[in-house]
Formats: C-alpha cells, structure tokens, sequence
C-alpha cells in the first residue's frame, strides 16, 4: 500500500476548502493533514471500513422511495471532515439569525395582517398560489409566536470564498440525527487531532431541543412526543433517535387520540395527556378532517386542538411557505422591509419563472442553468442544465411555459469542494453545508452542521436520495 501524500492533491480548478489558490494547505487543515499522511492508506482504510460498520450497528440508514429494491442504505459518511475557522462561522451564525428572524415575522404576517403584501414587497398572488400555503391558518397565533421552532437551512460556497444561502428548510427538516452521530464517530477516530483543534461540541444539541419544545407550553412537567409518518418513512432513524435523545414518546398518528379536543396517546394504561408534538408529519397528513381526507398518518382533530391552544405543535403548521423556492428569491427584501437591515448571508441569484423576462431568460438559456420545482425536495424535480441532454432541456420548457409559478432558475455554481476518501487516492468532492437553528425562548445554533457530499466524481447533487453522503463539520475555536 503506497504511502500517502497529499501533495499530489488536484484541486482542478475549484475553490478546494483544504488547499489554497497558491497551493497551499489553509490553516485549518494543517494538523490534519500532516495526521493522516503520516497514518498512511493501510490505516486510513481501516477506519473507512470501521466507520461504515458503526452506521450499520447503529441502524444509521435511509430509504430511498424511487428505490423499487426497498432497501435501506447507510447514509455514507466519508470519515474526512470538513473544517470551518471560528471566525467564519461566527460570521454564518449572525447571518442564519437574523435570517430566522425575519422568516418569522414574515410568516406571521402573512397569515395575520398580511402588510408585506399590501406594501407589494413579494407579489401576492405568489404567496397565495403556494401549495405551501394554508388558508387554513389565517389568524393563528401559535405559542410565544413562533412558527419556525426547528430550521435547517441549506448553503453553499461559490468561487468567490463566500457561503450563500442555497434554500431554506422550515416544515421537517432532517439530517440532525447524523450531524450528532457523525460526530461520535469521528471522535473515536481521529480523538488526538480533535482534541488538539478545539473542535466545537455539537452534543447539546438535544438538551437544547428539549428546552426549546418545554418552552413552548405552560405545563411544569410537558408530555412531548415525536410524531412519525412510520417505520417506513426514509428518515424514520432519525425520529427513533431523536426521541430517545431528548426523552421524548415516539408515537404515528394512530397512536393519538383527540378528546374534547386534547390530545391524548393511547397507553397499555390508557390515555396520556400530550402537550407538544415533534411533528416529522407534513401538514398535508396531520389531521385528515382538515386538510387531506385520505391520510392514515395523522389524527382527526389534531389541528382543532392546536387551534384552540390545547397542543402544541412543532414546526407551526403553514410555516412551509417559506419553503417555496420562489418566496425564497425574496427574502433579502423581507430581510430589509422587518428588519430594516441588509441581508448578512446572500442569496443565490434567482430567475422566477412566474415573472414574464425571467421566465423568457430562462427557456432562453436553459442550457446554462438550475431549473427548480419550486414545492419539491429532496433533489427531485430538479434540471441541471449545462449537464442536461437536449431532450431533457425541451421536457421542461415544456414544463415551464404549462405551470411557470411552479419553478425558478438558478446559475450553476461550482461548489466549493473537500477532500473525500476515494477507493485508491483522495479527491476533491463538491459541498453543501446545512446548520440547524432552534427558536424558543432564544435562537440557538449548534456549532457543527450535517455537510453534505456529492461523492460521484463531477456531480455537485448532494442528496442522500440521489447518492450523496456526509462529513462531519468541525468548527474550530
């Protein structure tokens, strides 16, 4: 096994996290990178091997729904980490602030006074015509007035050695599972290194959580549970664990019942009172006498006890309007019409195909950009186009000029990369960063975010569903 030497490392052109634009190994990265060179490939390997067999042991999987084989995947983690100076995420923390702040107010406003729509800062028929949007909860108030208690918005970094803000994640997010037990992985691997960068620690995570769902009710002792679609569900992991993590019940929507509207779980002992709900259920699904009529994943009545104060659920329902990629291409002047301030962490530029010149742009050079579903995740209803087939950028012009409100443009922009484990040499891989907020009585940042990793060579799609993996993220003090 040939020894390893990092100073081959091809950055071919990309911003690399790791090496400079002089070639130069980046601060951050130095201790690291003289730690694995002088492990050598032999040791390394081992604990690639090692890491891939804890995800195993500690049922770290997913389901991919297109997978028609049904099996459940370990969701990669690359034992490579990436590394953030503290200063820089300083930066990223006061920026995701202030972003979530003004998301808030945006939503409560829009399902109270509406005064952002009346002062034509966003176009009102944009905001109504959401799929995202719930008539349904005009005039809601939910506790302390928060909507957005749990956020994982998704960044990048562009040539420019800047993060930008990619989409904003506000219904269920996930991935916070693997950011905390990526990083017990990556402890027991690398512990002498770790210790020595002053990594951040990410494992308040679930106290924190915990404090913020007791915050949101008036009960000394508050029954919280974490509401799950099922065992079936791709990030069903991910809601066992968090459950268990903060001490909470892990219950579907037919393990509730509503009485006299308030919520009770069914117990061998018979009911139990609960007063706040985790939901991981999208608000379609939470309650079938309100919104779908067909669902078996919620409770009947959920929505008319939260309504009259009686639950508490988390994240609001309605708050997916900010999710929609296309009230996203608003949000610095939301920013700038609550807050008064200029956005800290930018946006990508954005072409809204609703909008007569940017959708005339877009069919016009589709060949050179992102084509988005504006209501889709997960790396779905998406068109890479400098990478698209002929056919492919015809399919969706097709698909634009039938439903333009349901999709919006981006420039592609090449991802900052990180060096990745590949089966014979290490390589540059493409990034994103997702970090998560949590708003209760404060807004709280953990220092580490879930990095996700494009691991196919050339792809900058990081989704777990379409083969992406993780790293760990290491915020240095």
């Amino acid at each position: 096994m040939p020894k390893l030497n990092l100073s081959n490392y091809d950055t071919a052109n990309f911003l690399d996290e790791m090496v400079d634009e002089k070639g130069q190994i980046r601060t951050s990265y130095t201790l690291f990178r003289e730690r694995i060179e002088k492990m050598g490939w032999k040791k390394l390997n081992f604990l690639q091997h090692s890491t891939d067999r804890a995800q195993l042991s500690l049922g770290m999987t997913f389901n991919v729904y297109s997978d028609n084989q049904g099996l459940e995947r370990i969701l990669h983690l690359d034992i490579i980490p990436r590394i953030i100076a503290g200063d820089e995420w300083d930066l990223l923390e006061k920026g995701l602030k202030q972003r979530i702040i003004a998301l808030n107010l945006f939503i409560a406003d829009i399902y109270g006074e509406q005064k952002v729509l009346k002062d034509k800062i966003i176009p009102k028929e944009l905001v109504l015509s959401s799929a995202t949007y719930l008539k349904e909860c005009i005039g809601l108030k939910p506790p302390k007035n928060i909507w957005c208690h749990i956020t994982g918005s998704d960044l990048i970094k562009g040539d420019d050695n800047q993060f930008y803000v990619l989409e904003d994640n506000l219904r269920c997010p996930s991935g916070v599972s693997y950011m905390l037990e990526n990083r017990e992985i990556l402890k027991r691997t690398f512990p002498e290194v770790f210790e020595k960068l002053k990594v951040r620690p990410v494992n308040n995570y679930a106290h924190n959580l915990r404090d913020m769902l007791e915050s949101l009710s008036p009960q000394s002792e508050a029954t919280i549970a974490v509401m799950t679609p099922g065992a079936y569900n791709s990030a069903y992991f991910e809601h066992a664990y968090l459950a268990q993590q903060i001490g909470a019940e892990l219950v579907e929507g037919r393990d509730l019942v509503v009485k006299d509207d308030f919520v009770y779980m069914i117990t061998t002992k018979g009911l139990k009172r609960v007063h706040v709900i985790y939901r991981r259920v999208d608000d379609e699904f939470i309650d079938p006498l309100v919104f779908n009529k067909k669902s078996l994943l919620g409770t009947p009545g959920l929505f008319k006890a939260y309504k009259k104060g009686n639950v508490v659920l988390v994240n609001a329902p309605g708050t997916g309007v900010a999710d929609d990629k296309a009230v996203y291409a608003y949000i610095p002047r939301i920013i700038k019409y609550y807050l008064g301030e200029e956005a800290i962490l930018d946006n990508v530029k954005t072409y809204i195909c609703a909008e007569e010149d940017d959708r005339k742009y877009v069919l016009e050079n589709i060949d050179q950009l992102v084509v988005k579903q504006t209501d889709a995740s997960g790396g779905y209803g998406m068109l890479i186009g400098p990478k698209a087939t002929k056919a492919e950028h015809e399919e969706f012009k097709v698909k634009i000029k039938a439903n333009p409100r349901n999709y919006i443009a981006q420039p592609m922009i090449n991802l900052s990369r990180v060096p990745t484990l590949t089966e014979d040499e290490i390589q540059g891989r493409h990034v994103d960063l997702r970090p998560y907020i949590l708003y209760g009585d404060d807004i709280k940042i953990t220092p580490g975010a879930l990095t996700r990793v494009a691991l196919k060579k050339g792809s900058i799609v990081v989704n777990s569903s379409q083969g992406g993996g993780s790293k760990d993220t290491w915020v240095l003090d």
